[in-house]
């Protein structure tokens, strides 16, 4: 599944084949803007501490996910 109009559509299937991987995509939909956004704060300047409390997460938890994917 690719087009994002099809994997929310997909989500909510009576077929739990189609639902689950509508999930699925949908995480790996999620994880790679939360890593274009996170790119996007550290690139404006923000600490690790500001974007932390956007996405509701620890300092610690969000430095050590995207540290390396991002050379910081």
């Amino acid at each position: 599944m690719t087009d994002a109009t099809q994997v929310a559509a997909a989500a909510s299937s009576k077929d739990p084949a189609v639902g689950l991987a509508a999930v699925a995509a949908l995480r790996g939909l999620l994880e790679s803007l939360e890593e274009l956004q996170v790119a996007n704060a550290r690139d404006r300047g923000w600490s690790w501490q500001q974007i932390a409390a956007v996405l509701r997460v620890s300092k610690q938890a969000v430095h050590k996910k995207y540290r390396r994917s991002l050379g910081r």
